[in-house]
């Protein structure tokens, strides 16, 4: 069974960084691409970004461009959400979410695995 367990939120100031992680066990990593999404108080989950099975191919939501970087380690199982110039609108739960899509996608219902989230508070 794929589980999927995100780490790395926290507290932070506007301006500050703050790296996520998520690990995939129980399968096997390089059949997934991987995404992560967010969810503020009140507003529906959103893509942020997406990873391909290789790494060779990301995509980010226009917010968070230049600012955010998706990877994957495919020896580690793992995928991490570097994020920089933190803003209090990027306050929210951070899902890991992995999907056997061959192209990208920001629908939250192509990924069939989902992490349990963590917080990420930006305060001004």
């Amino acid at each position: 069974q794929v589980q999927l367990v995100e780490s790395g939120g926290g507290l932070a100031q506007a301006g500050d960084s703050l790296d996520l992680s998520c690990a995939l066990s129980g399968g096997t990593f390089t059949l997934y691409g991987m995404g992560w999404f967010r969810q503020a108080p009140g507003e529906e989950r959103k893509f942020v970004a997406g990873v391909n099975w290789s790494g060779s191919t990301t995509k980010y939501e226009e917010s968070v461009k230049g600012r955010f970087t998706i990877s994957r380690d495919n020896i580690k199982n793992t995928v991490h959400l570097q994020m920089k110039n933190l803003k209090p609108e990027d306050t929210a739960v951070y899902y890991c979410a992995g999907g056997t899509w061959r192209f990208i996608t920001t629908v939250s219902d192509d990924y069939a695995y989902w992490g349990q989230g963590t917080q990420v508070t930006v305060s001004s």
